[in-house]
């Protein structure tokens, strides 16, 4: 009598998942592995023209939206430049994990003017004989800051691992507002610390005189009030 044995049936393993600290080891791998091969592609100009980027404007033209009828004059512009440093810590990472540095060359001007607009008819006071003629306007004032795009630079920038990482899933890598405001900011200070107003007021008074005089007055006063 022979007894047929059935050969066991294999087994199957089912694979091991990987560990949470794995799956992060791996992801800052992956990382490292892109940012170092775009530092090699940036050291090779051959391949990086091979995977360089075109740049191409489909904006739309643009559509006015108003029209602003202005009675100021401006008698006078500055030229402003300031370096701004800005630098952000992490409480408990160092600057390497986490925190930023940036060195950042601001450029912009200011203008001052004088409000025509303001001066009423009480502020003008003419002679019966059309030959002397008072004029009372207000002090002139500072615009608004304008950042020179053109002439505004940053210098370093100094990013931790977690900013660097931040940045591959930002829709404004590596912005630059913050650096933007406080150039913008330190202008406006400068501006009021400087002469600005005072030779926009003296501009504004020799083109006023010479106006005037060719209309034929022999004298014309121009005060200044608040």
């Amino acid at each position: 009598m022979t007894t047929s044995i059935k050969p066991d049936k294999p087994t199957t393993r089912l694979p091991r998942r990987m560990p949470g600290w794995a799956k992060v080891l791996t992801a800052v791998v992956v990382v490292l592995v892109v940012m170092f091969a775009g530092i090699r592609l940036s050291l090779l100009p051959g391949l990086r023209d091979f995977f360089g980027t075109e740049t191409h404007d489909r904006s739309g033209p643009a559509l006015l939206e108003s029209i602003q009828d202005m009675s100021r004059y401006d008698a006078a512009s500055g030229n402003f430049q300031v370096v701004v440093d800005l630098e952000k810590d992490a409480k408990y990472l160092p600057d390497a994990i986490r925190g930023t540095r940036t060195l950042y060359v601001g450029a912009g001007t200011v203008d001052a003017y004088v409000d025509l607009g303001k001066v009423g008819d009480k502020d003008v006071t003419v002679d019966e004989d059309r030959t002397s003629a008072t004029l009372r306007l207000p002090h002139a004032l500072l615009g608004k800051p304008a950042l020179d795009p053109d002439r505004s630079y940053a210098v370093s920038k100094q990013r931790g691992l977690f900013d660097r990482l931040g940045d591959l899933f930002s829709d404004n890598p590596s912005g630059e507002q913050a650096v933007q405001k406080l150039a913008v900011k330190h202008i406006s200070e400068a501006a009021k610390e400087s002469e600005l107003t005072a030779r926009a007021e003296t501009n504004t008074t020799d083109m006023l005189q010479g106006l005037l005089h060719s209309l034929g007055f022999k004298e014309v006063k121009v005060t200044y009030h608040t």
